[in-house]
């Protein structure tokens, strides 16, 4: 029998589940809110926050009782992020992505059973999606995070229905084992994925992962508004998407040979 490891300190990992669960929100949130999602008690959680807070690693609005991610995190956040050669790499192809469809371009990786933005490049249109550097996205409701997943063989997918809670953030977010067993073979077949309305409303994602030698170093998307969705805008997209796969891919190929 396989001895389990002993993990020190305990109180990170609960720390660590907070700051997830405060990383996965868009908006202030109570302490029965985050001792909720995190799965503490309120004791523990506002224990764990009072220290957050702290080193600034959390912030609290004192009058409204609500907690935030605070500042201190950005600069190990860029730090980290900037250790990432997928971002210097894909950078140049992904900036071309986003001239030639005018649409909001993402750099994501994958974090356990999320997907975390490293970059971002702004749509120039009139109407655009509301975003940022270091957002989480559940895999199993973001185009990026299906796109890496349905390249794992189907017991490893399996294991992570299995383990994960699906939340169904819109009418349209996949939440049962076959159905979503089926997207990962639809997703096989094309080689990209939709967010279809899935993560939220009215915003339509496509995303294309990146890899080599079963390596996976990351996924990136093309966002656009649902309404500007049609069939001709769709296989421009879908065109300059695999070009820019294509380049990514040839120039890790040729950093990271066999």
């Amino acid at each position: 029998m396989t001895e389990t490891k002993q993990l020190y300190g305990t109180v990170l990992i609960k720390a660590d589940q907070i700051l997830a669960y405060l990383s996965s929100t868009d908006t202030p949130q109570t302490l029965n809110q985050i001792a909720k999602g995190a799965g503490l008690t309120n004791s523990t959680a506002l224990k764990i926050l009072d220290t957050l807070v702290v080193i600034g690693y959390v912030r609290k609005d004192e009058e409204a009782k609500k907690f935030k991610l605070g500042p201190s995190l950005i600069r190990y956040a860029n730090r980290a992020m900037n250790q990432y050669d997928i971002k210097e790499l894909a950078q140049p192809y992904l900036k071309q992505l986003q001239i030639e469809t005018g649409e909001t371009v993402h750099l994501g990786v994958k974090n356990k059973s999320h997907i975390v933005y490293i970059s971002k490049l702004e749509s120039n249109k009139p109407i655009c999606l509301y975003s940022q550097i270091g957002k989480n996205l559940p895999l199993y409701c973001s185009a990026m995070g299906k796109a890496v997943l349905a390249e794992q063989p189907d017991s490893e997918i399996e294991a992570y229905i299995d383990e994960t809670e699906f939340t169904r953030f819109t009418q349209f977010t996949i939440t049962e084992k076959q159905p979503f067993m089926d997207e990962m073979n639809r997703i096989r077949k094309l080689g990209y994925a939709f967010d279809n309305r899935e993560h939220e409303d009215e915003v339509f994602c496509i995303g294309m992962s990146l890899s080599i030698n079963e390596k996976n170093f990351g996924a990136f998307s093309v966002s656009i508004p649902f309404f500007r969705i049609n069939e001709p805008f769709l296989h421009e997209i879908l065109t300059a998407m695999k070009k820019c796969k294509q380049n990514i891919v040839m120039d890790l190929e040729a950093a990271f040979p066999l």
